[in-house]
């Protein structure tokens, strides 16, 4: 196995392909629900991921982008490199944040969430594969394209190829300062309609019953269930109902956003919110939606993951550290299957969904170091 000077040497002198390649991918615009956007993006991928001498397949869908599945060795044992290519920027919005170098940055539309890490494991894969003996151990990519919209298509794929692997690694965007995610909130969407009685608001106003005082109680029921020391958030962000003010609402809804640490915080959750009961005579409320995206929590293979990575990077005198964040990922549904999972070991920066979304330069071929030298590490 080449030791970690030479897998960074390695990527120090590909440092001009790895910027080519980011920007590349971000020249081709490729939001969630604009497929065949997606599709150019996922083409142009799939030729360069080709061109390093993968066995490439692309998983057609017809509500989302074609996935790509890109397989590298053929050993009995498996690695998996997780990440997507849809971005939540619409196909224009280069004309508005164009690729730019400034500085240490390098700015443009879904750079860092997350076509930088993409590109970072493709480089880390190169040199494993140019440095290193080959091994009984094949590294498979899997780069999805409905992350952003949650994961509908690609959910039972991206399952799949996790339980035939030792470990996934999830090249979504560092934390700062480089910190790696060994804990991801899980999140759900629900859905609350209430249904009450229309009637006249000045004339005959106790023949009704209104839906929005109904969703109102309903409202400050489930705002009881925020407990923000313990990491479980409850947000409101968008209702609705009613007609018009001289008629007693009739409906009215409510959605919510909430996040759970752990499953068993997630389980309390969806037990509640499914035994809401109306609190009005005459009213009935309905609950839809549940969570789309399971707890990332610390198991021991988690951390033992992360202890190898720690290791990796005194080889590389990198100081990695761990944290958690309240985003969902991919990591998540392949961690709830208790596979091993460490994620955010793609491109440090910030302003991932934001104008000032930017990756840092400096940092490119010091992460790719690392990656390369993770894998070198799981491949022996």
């Amino acid at each position: 196995m080449t030791d970690a000077s030479g897998l960074l040497a390695y990527c120090r002198d590909q440092e001009r392909w790895l910027i080519d390649t980011i920007e590349a991918l971000v020249r081709l615009e490729s939001p969630t629900l604009d497929k065949a956007a997606v599709d150019r993006c996922g083409s142009e991928l799939a030729s360069r991921l080709a061109g390093l001498g993968a066995r490439v397949k692309a998983i057609a869908s017809a509500t989302a982008g074609d996935h790509l599945r890109a397989e590298f060795g053929s050993g009995s044992r498996q690695i998996l490199l997780l990440g997507h290519f849809d971005t939540v920027w619409p196909v224009g919005q280069l004309e508005r944040m164009p690729i730019v170098r400034s500085g240490d940055e390098l700015r443009g539309p879904g750079v860092l969430d997350m076509k930088a890490g993409i590109s970072l494991g493709m480089l880390a894969t190169r040199a494993v594969l140019e440095l290193s003996p080959p091994c009984d151990a094949r590294i498979v990519m899997l780069w999805t394209t409905d992350e952003e919209m949650g994961s509908d298509t690609s959910r039972a794929l991206l399952e799949t190829e996790a339980q035939q692997s030792g470990a996934v690694l999830v090249l979504e965007p560092a934390l700062p300062g480089g910190v790696l995610k060994t804990r991801r909130k899980g999140c759900g969407d629900y859905e609350i309609v209430a249904r009450g009685v229309a009637a006249h608001a000045g004339v005959d106003p106790g023949k009704g019953v209104s839906a929005i005082r109904e969703l109102a109680r309903q409202i400050l029921a489930v705002e009881a269930l925020q407990d923000l020391p313990r990491g479980v958030s409850v947000n409101v962000g968008l209702i609705e109902g009613g007609t018009r003010t001289n008629v007693v609402a009739a409906e009215a809804r409510a959605h919510v956003d909430v996040r759970a640490p752990t499953a068993a915080d997630a389980e309390q959750i969806d037990r509640t919110m499914r035994g809401l009961k109306p609190q009005l005579a005459g009213a009935s409320i309905e609950v839809q939606g549940g969570f789309n995206r399971p707890p990332m929590e610390r198991t021991a293979g988690v951390a033992r993951l992360f202890d190898l990575a720690r290791e990796t990077g005194r080889e590389l005198g990198q100081a990695v550290a761990e944290g958690a964040t309240g985003g969902g990922s991919d990591g998540n549904f392949t961690a709830a299957l208790g596979i091993p999972t460490l994620d955010g070991l793609g491109a440090l920066g910030d302003g991932a969904h934001a104008l000032h979304e930017h990756v840092l330069l400096s940092a490119l071929v010091p992460r790719a170091a690392l990656l390369a030298r993770l894998i070198a590490r799981l491949s022996a």
